[in-house]
């Protein structure tokens, strides 16, 4: 990359040189003439729009001076009505009144207009001291441009105006300019060539740096450290790289955390069913009704623990779509609880001041209570008590499921959504459930645009809380 940015930079600084030379060697002698060109007609044009002027010879004059031009205002018959000479040896000012007459006749056949240029050559002689010998040779003389063009006064009567003026030679010119550039050329590809290769370094070596580091990152070494040196965006692209990695790292040793909590929840209920089976095979007298209530209800807690993951599997993967409808929550929440009446150790209360309706999917706005109250049995206290509230404020309703529990640190309480975590490392196994709930909690409520928290105070229990929209009971299905 380095070598591609140096390169980038070489090419660059070789356009600007060649375009100099171009534009101010090559090209000099051909833009100055089109210049020059482009300057006497303009100042015909000036001299047209002036014509009927009280003050034209003014006019002219400046005109003349400011763009060292000879001017002639002639009539059809060659009598010259204004001049003004701002050039040596001009020679519009050597024609005589045919001369002009012929100008003007020619011009008229031409359009209105007509523009020569031709060189003029000079000659200088020297006289050689001593012998009275002399030598001639031309020099580079100036070429010479006149301009004729017809213009038509306010009185109907149409006149000349005849313009001439120089073009310097521009041969030593282009030679200064030639020597001059040839310095700069090799100043400019000292300096170029030098800026490029700092310039290079200073962008491709983080970037290499940086993408070293992100291999071992794909490579599964997530302590890897990424550092952005130069620029402020390949500082903020380090940080963001070095946030991916702790972000991968934490979700690595959450999921080795599932696989182990689940491994352990699948065991137990394995465990129990071949015992108490073999055991009701072994010995006489132990095919009893209780023995198989107890078989059934770990397999029952088994197929929980399965369902729970494949619906964490499916509400990740997204492949799951909400059925909306209009339905009584309050009823939902108390048919719930009714399920838990066989708990007769645990206390669930629940408080609501009126039925409340809501437009959600009915099934999974269940699942949510269910795993909320599945996480308040498994951590409440000593008293088993949990309770359930019912609130409503500004068009949204606030279920709200309190236990009694030791609570969860403060510096953990944004993390217990996340899909692998457990604030309880050591895995206490719930009572029913199988503490994936709060993530399957976070999915659906995201899915339905509700909000939900948690509040909790060390010692003195958690409270989670979700929130949803109200609607009228007669609302119909969207």
């Amino acid at each position: 990359m380095q070598w591609k940015v140096f390169g980038g930079f070489a090419v660059f600084t070789a356009v600007i040189l060649v375009l100099l030379w171009v534009f101010q060697v090559v090209f000099l002698d051909t833009f100055y003439k089109a210049i020059k060109v482009n300057e006497i007609k303009t100042a015909a044009q000036d001299v047209c729009g002036r014509i009927d002027s009280a003050s034209l010879q003014d006019e002219l004059q400046r005109i003349a001076l400011n763009n060292q031009i000879c001017i002639i205002i002639c009539d059809g018959q060659g009598s010259r009505l204004y001049s003004e000479n701002a050039v040596p040896n001009c020679i519009i000012h050597r024609l005589n009144s045919w001369d002009l007459a012929m100008v003007y006749t020619l011009t008229a056949q031409n359009g209105g207009s007509y523009f020569e240029r031709f060189p003029q050559e000079v000659r200088q002689t020297i006289l050689l001291p001593g012998g009275g010998e002399t030598i001639t040779f031309a020099e580079e003389s100036p070429e010479v441009m006149i301009y004729a063009q017809l213009v038509t006064r306010a009185d109907g009567k149409q006149l000349l105006v005849l313009l001439n003026s120089m073009i310097s030679p521009v041969g030593a010119t282009v030679e200064t300019l030639r020597i001059q550039l040839l310095t700069v050329t090799a100043i400019m590809l000292l300096l170029g060539l030098l800026l490029a290769f700092v310039l290079a370094r200073k962008i491709g070596r983080p970037i290499e740096s940086l993408n070293s580091a992100a291999k071992a990152l794909a490579s599964g070494d997530y302590g890897v450290n990424f550092e952005g040196e130069g620029y402020r965006e390949v500082h903020e692209l380090s940080d963001t790289l070095n946030y991916a990695a702790r972000e991968l790292s934490k979700t690595e040793q959450l999921q080795r955390d599932l696989v182990a909590n689940i491994s352990h929840d699948l065991r137990t209920p394995l465990t129990l069913i071949t015992g108490y089976a073999e055991v009701m095979r072994d010995l006489p007298g132990e095919n009893t009704p209780e023995n198989v209530q107890i078989i059934i209800d770990e397999a029952t807690r088994m197929t929980t623990l399965v369902n729970d993951v494949l619906d964490l599997s499916k509400l990740q993967a997204g492949v799951v779509q909400l059925e909306r409808s209009v339905f009584n929550l309050t009823e939902s929440v108390r048919g719930i609880l009714l399920r838990y009446s066989k708990l007769t150790d645990y206390h669930i209360a629940f408080y609501a001041e009126r039925d409340v309706f809501v437009d959600a999917d009915e099934l999974k706005i269940s699942q949510v209570v269910y795993n909320l109250v599945n996480n308040a049995l498994t951590y409440t206290g000593p008293d088993k008590s949990v309770i359930l509230r019912q609130t409503e404020s500004d068009g949204k309703v606030r279920v709200s499921v309190t236990d009694t529990g030791e609570g969860i640190p403060s510096d953990k309480l944004n993390d217990i959504w996340e899909r692998y975590y457990k604030v309880d490392k050591a895995h206490k196994r719930a009572q029913v459930g199988t503490g994936l709930g709060l993530s399957i909690v976070k999915m659906i409520l995201d899915m339905h645009g509700g909000e939900y928290g948690v509040q909790s105070r060390e010692g003195a229990g958690s409270t989670f809380w979700f929130e949803l929209e109200t609607v009228k009971p007669d609302d119909t299905e969207r």
